[in-house]
């Protein structure tokens, strides 16, 4: 065969899986944008649906896809060639070594002592990737046309991401070289390990998750291969499902914002060695400085040499962190369980209900924290079961007082049977969503104890055990109300 007959028959094969894929791009589109889903059941079934669409199009994209290794990373020579670039840039970072820590991969480590609030990193804004450096981009054009870039910053990065990913020479490559290629947030979770969740409250919102993104990786491929703009033929080149939930990935667990210059808008960037910090308890220690031009994080705890530097990542549940993060962190001070609750349809006093919620500003609300710390039950919570188990009398009474916000004091006193009647109501829905998981947190703690375990499993068994810990620790709080 002649090589013209040859590169012919290569373009054709080319064109060919190219109109395949944009057959199965329109599928995912299609079944994304009727998400009507009522429950977890019909949102598995979606995901379910997706993946199998998805299973076709990343094997005909295997030709572009990334090799998913996590070990490239911690490659000396990639790491020195990363800090030579940061000191180059006017990046400071004195008696701070990067380190691999286990549980953790990659961290920072203190190579001397460290007091409190004492400046540890300096990044530039130049070492920064941020959306005002994605405007002055070939990417300018579509952040300017295209509303879901214009108006959703953190997707705009991620494209921003690929767009210099895929250029080849680009002022960020020792940056993204230290990147991982491969994470542990929901969007690279199989169907078996998303259901590891089991009745997890988190499962909701995960699936959730993942149709978001699968659908706007089907609206950026039609997107740049509609468009014949600079950044739409870089991108179109590799543009993969792969590529484009590792881009989302890097910001979503990355991702910081600063107040531009001028004060007028928040600034979405990703923040090179600072994002290398592990997350603990504590406080935000980390602000950008407009006269100086740079982001400075400085010590939110005394830290000796040779221990591990974090930072606080701020005040989010492990739901967050796990969809959003790809970790769980025991011990969270800021965890909390998501409790659906809500007024049936069918309710003879649905409409008196509903009116004293709106009075409250509950009307709108189905979904209520029960804390890990006390106070576990808040004031919302509190609220809600009253307005919930009221009858007509009560409802009445309460429509008609002149401060109904008292229904949120734990001191506003009621008689001890209406009492006992709505914290017995949250004994009762506790315990049911608690003998609604398929393991006990026994049966889970000894699925911990296998090895090896996979990690994303590992992460599905810690996150229902910390919603059972709430839920228990919830119902010995209720149980001590009802015996007062």
């Amino acid at each position: 065969m002649s090589r013209k007959n040859q590169n012919k028959r290569q373009t054709n094969s080319k064109q060919g899986t190219q109109a395949r894929i944009g057959v199965l791009v329109d599928q995912l589109f299609r079944l994304t944008t009727k998400q009507n889903e009522e429950n977890v059941s019909q949102k598995m079934t979606l995901v379910n649906q997706l993946y199998q669409v998805l299973n076709e199009i990343r094997a005909l994209e295997k030709e572009n896809e990334m090799e998913e290794t996590v070990n490239s990373r911690c490659n000396a020579t990639v790491l020195s060639r990363f800090t030579q670039w940061l000191t180059k840039n006017g990046a400071n970072f004195d008696g701070i070594k990067i380190e691999e820590f286990e549980g953790y991969e990659l961290g920072l480590l203190a190579e001397r002592d460290v007091e409190e609030s004492s400046l540890i990193i300096t990044v530039p804004e130049a070492l920064m990737m941020t959306i005002d450096a994605a405007e002055k981009s070939e990417l300018g054009y579509l952040l300017e046309t295209d509303p879901m870039l214009k108006n959703m910053p953190n997707v705009a990065l991620a494209i921003f991401l690929l767009l210099e990913n895929f250029r080849g020479k680009s002022f960020w490559k020792p940056y993204m070289d230290i990147l991982p290629t491969v994470y542990s947030t929901v969007l690279y979770f199989s169907l078996d390990e998303l259901q590891d969740l089991q009745v997890s409250s988190t499962l909701e919102s995960s699936l959730k998750q993942i149709a978001n993104i699968v659908r706007q990786y089907a609206y950026f491929y039609k997107l740049i291969w509609t468009f014949d703009d600079a950044a739409s033929r870089i991108l179109r080149k590799k543009f993969t499902f792969n590529y484009y939930r590792w881009a989302v990935s890097t910001v979503m667990t990355r991702q910081n914002a600063f107040l531009s210059t001028d004060e007028s808008k928040c600034v979405t960037s990703l923040i090179p060695l600072w994002d290398m910090c592990n997350h603990m308890n504590g406080h935000i220690s980390t602000n950008y400085n407009p006269q100086l031009k740079r982001s400075e994080c400085f010590a939110m705890k005394n830290f000796k040499a040779g221990e591990q530097l974090f930072i606080f990542y701020g005040a989010r549940s492990n739901a967050e962190l796990f969809t959003h993060n790809g970790f769980v962190y025991e011990n969270n001070e800021h965890d909390g369980y998501q409790l659906k609750l809500g007024i049936s349809k069918v309710d003879p006093l649905k409409e008196q209900r509903v009116q004293l919620l709106e009075k409250l500003s509950l009307a709108n609300q189905n979904e209520y924290v029960i804390k890990s710390l006390e106070p576990q039950i808040g004031t919302d919570l509190l609220a809600f079961l009253r307005v919930f188990n009221m009858d007509k009398e009560q409802l009445q009474y309460w429509l008609e007082h002149s401060t109904p916000n008292n229904l949120k004091s734990p001191e506003c006193a009621f008689d001890t049977a209406f009492e006992t009647k709505y914290w017995g109501f949250l004994f009762t829905r506790l315990k049911l969503i608690l003998a609604s998981y398929k393991t006990s947190l026994e049966e889970d703690t000894e699925v911990l104890k296998t090895t090896p375990l996979p990690h994303n499993k590992r992460l599905a068994v810690q996150m229902r055990m910390g919603e059972k810990k709430i839920l228990l620790s919830a119902m010995r709080c209720v149980e001590e109300k009802l015996k007062n």
